[in-house]
């Protein structure tokens, strides 16, 4: 990145003029769903240069629609077994040393030296730490699985930023299940069943990749081919089984594991990947994690990663593209506004809001002394479901 920059031009080329008229209408298109100036507009997130760029504020509004996917996300996961923990966002660099990260990831990384000389990091990911409250005990009832929606930290460089689709902040839905490998098919289907249900909401349509490692490159990968090719082989069995809308990524596996990426398409028909679920059999050799099996013995375990939105940054960037900010009801911050046509309402208009508030509804009023007009023309930019004009 010291050298001196080359002009980077891209061209498109279509083999039909209808193809292009689609193709134009879908970048203007575009320009109006942008989160990067929705967001602003709808007031749900800022940032600010004193903070620093990648690290986006969220206001009252962006807040609640977080705290809303989150509680989503929990209430599919709480009925499937899992548990909270909570972990610090900061490490010694042995865990991620132990875990391979640090060699893989080190200049990716925050680092802290303490008063004391000790070496510390922001933590890039959330797997290390889990495996440390799966050892803390010795464990004979599996599958142990743990669920973190917790921030991470990565120095992107400054060219990479992008609104909320790359940061250098991103909170992730975490979740770790710690389990044997005979069980480990079944704790792939609940997470599949998760992450359908979840999409289903916001009308997106999924398609899943087998993300396989390249044998062509065993230095980016950990462990011996023999677990690759067990591992491989369960996912590709889970896949072939749930869907015929999948495709193969070689190369796309994670360093330490293959794993079943979706791809949603949004309103506009272009792609993104969103959830994943990952076969880790690497790191559980290298932190010594194991269970006590029917016999008595050490199993050693797997362990599976699991990411329903992944980054809820960039799951937003996607969302708000997709539904130009016109969210659905359930989710929209503001979901119902009150717009009085004078000042002398105010008991009855007060009357309304508090019944729609017990009823758990977010509710707000403009009082202000602007014209009706004005006032449903703003709430109707703001994207507000309900308008109750009295």
């Amino acid at each position: 990145e010291k050298n001196k920059m080359l002009t980077r031009i891209y061209g498109v080329g279509f083999a039909t003029k209808k193809e292009l008229d689609e193709y134009l209408l879908m970048v203007e298109e575009a320009k109006k769903r942008d989160h990067k100036i929705l967001g602003p507009e709808l007031d749900l997130f800022t940032f600010s240069d004193l903070v620093g760029s990648g690290l986006p504020l969220w206001t009252p509004k962006g807040t609640i629609l977080r705290n809303t996917l989150d509680d989503f996300v929990w209430s599919l996961r709480e009925k499937r077994g899992y548990l909270k923990v909570e972990i610090p966002h900061i490490t010694k660099k042995d865990l991620y040393i132990t875990s391979g990260h640090w060699d893989k990831f080190k200049d990716e990384l925050f680092r802290i030296t303490t008063r004391e000389g000790h070496e510390f990091a922001m933590k890039p990911m959330n797997c290390p730490h889990h495996t440390q409250i799966y050892a803390r005990k010795q464990w004979s009832e599996l599958p142990q699985r743990y669920a973190n929606t917790t921030t991470c930290y990565r120095d992107e460089q400054s060219g990479e930023l992008s609104g909320l689709a790359r940061v250098r902040a991103c909170a992730q839905d975490d979740a770790h299940v710690f389990c044997r490998m005979a069980q480990a098919k079944e704790e792939f289907l609940k997470i599949w069943d998760i992450v359908h249900e979840f999409y289903a909401a916001f009308g997106f349509e999924l398609r899943a990749r087998l993300s396989l490692h390249d044998p062509a490159h065993p230095e980016k990968y950990l462990g011996s081919p023999e677990k690759w090719a067990t591992a491989e082989g369960i996912l590709r069995e889970i896949v072939t089984e749930k869907t015929k809308n999948w495709f193969e990524g070689l190369g796309e596996a994670a360093f330490y594991g293959p794993k079943l990426d979706f791809m949603a398409k949004d309103a506009l028909g272009r792609e993104w990947q969103v959830a994943t679920i990952q076969l880790d059999v690497n790191m559980p050799d290298r932190f010594d994690l194991y269970c006590k099996n029917e016999k008595g013995e050490n199993e050693r375990i797997v362990m599976i990663h699991a990411a329903i939105m992944g980054s809820i940054e960039r799951f937003l960037s996607i969302l708000i593209e997709h539904t130009a900010g016109a969210f659905p009801f359930w989710l929209a911050p503001v979901q119902v506004i009150i717009l009085p046509i004078n000042d002398q309402l105010s008991d009855y208009v007060n009357k309304v809001k508090n019944e729609l508030k017990q009823a758990g509804l977010r509710v707000e009023v403009d009082e202000r002394g602007e014209s009706i007009g004005k006032k449903i023309r703003e709430a109707e930019m703001q994207k507000i479901p309900y308008l109750l004009v009295i």
